[in-house]
C-alpha cells in the first residue's frame, strides 16, 4: 500500500508540475523578428505586455524562411516580419498552415542609387538589382514599371517574375539576388529596388531613394506586415495582448518618431 500511495503521490505531483509550467508556457510569447524594424517595434511593447502579466522572448532571424518553419514546428507563438502577400504565397508553396493575426505597418519598397544617381542618368544596359524571393520580385518590377523603366504583361500583377517583362526598350539588365544582399551591391549596380527592413538595417532613408512605390491603391493592403501565427491560434489570450500591445499609442509614435515614412502604421 505504502508503494502505491507513494506512485500515486508521484504522479499527482508531476502532473502538477506540468500543469504549473504550462501556465507559465502561456504567460510567455514567443515571437520570431527580422532586427529593423520588427525586432525594434517589439522591444516597445516589452514593458506594455509585462503590465499584462506577459513575457515577450524576441528571437531574431537574417531570412525569410526559418522563422515561418519555426512558426509552423511550434517552436513560435508568432512571428512579426512579413507581409500577408509573402505568408499567402508561402503556404501555398510549403503547405504550412499560417494566418494574421492582425495587420501592424507598411514598408514602402525604394529604388536606391548606386553607380546612377537618377532614373535619367540610366545607360543602356544598366544593372537594376531586385529581389528573388515571390512576391518582393513582383513588387520590386511593379515599382519599375511604375517609373517607366519596364513594362510588365497585362495582369500579372503580384505574380510578376522577370519572364514577365514584356518590354524592356533600354535592355536593362534585372538582376535577381536574395533579398538581404541588395543593399551589399549597390556599388556594383546602377540601382536597386530593396526591401524597407533591410534598407532600414544599412542606414538608407526611404525620403532619398530614387523613387518608392505609390502608397495610394492596393499596395498598402497587398503588402501591410502581420503578426503570422499558425492556424487555431489566432484568438488565444496571448497573441491577442500581442496585437493589441502592438497597436499600441506608444508603438506608433516610436514608428513615425524613429523611421522618417520607411516604416507608416496602418492603425
Amino acid at each position: 500500500m505504502k508503494k502505491i500511495f507513494a506512485l500515486v503521490l508521484a504522479l499527482t505531483l508531476a502532473l502538477s508540475l506540468a500543469a504549473c509550467g504550462g501556465k507559465a508556457d502561456d504567460k510567455t510569447i514567443k515571437v520570431g523578428a527580422t532586427p529593423a524594424p520588427h525586432a525594434e517595434i517589439l522591444e516597445v511593447i516589452v514593458d506594455i505586455l509585462a503590465e499584462d502579466g506577459y513575457t515577450l522572448e524576441i528571437v531574431e532571424f537574417d531570412d525569410y524562411i526559418i522563422p515561418n518553419t519555426s512558426l509552423e514546428d511550434g517552436e513560435l507563438d508568432a512571428n512579426y516580419f512579413q507581409h500577408i502577400t509573402y505568408m499567402n504565397g508561402f503556404n501555398e508553396e510549403h503547405g504550412t498552415h499560417l494566418v494574421n493575426a492582425g495587420g501592424i505597418h507598411y514598408e514602402p519598397f525604394g529604388l536606391y542609387a548606386g553607380k546612377c544617381a537618377s532614373v535619367a542618368e540610366l545607360p543602356d544596359g544598366a544593372q537594376i538589382a531586385v529581389p528573388n524571393d515571390g512576391t518582393n520580385e513582383a513588387r520590386a518590377l511593379l515599382l519599375l514599371e511604375q517609373e517607366g523603366l519596364i513594362k510588365l504583361k497585362e495582369g500579372v500583377g503580384l505574380s510578376a517574375t522577370k519572364s514577365d517583362i514584356a518590354e524592356n526598350p533600354h535592355n536593362y539588365d534585372i538582376v535577381e539576388l536574395e533579398a538581404r544582399l541588395l543593399p551589399t551591391t549597390l556599388q556594383d549596380v546602377e540601382m536597386a529596388v530593396i526591401n524597407g527592413n533591410y534598407a532600414i538595417d544599412a542606414g538608407l532613408k526611404v525620403s532619398e531613394a530614387v523613387a518608392v512605390e505609390a502608397a495610394d491603391g492596393t499596395a498598402a493592403e497587398a503588402y501591410v506586415n502581420v503578426i503570422a501565427v499558425k492556424e487555431g491560434n489566432e484568438n488565444s489570450e496571448k497573441i491577442q495582448a500581442l496585437v493589441k500591445a502592438l497597436k499600441s499609442d506608444a508603438v506608433k509614435a516610436f514608428i513615425e518618431e524613429t523611421y522618417e515614412g520607411a516604416v507608416v502604421p496602418l492603425f
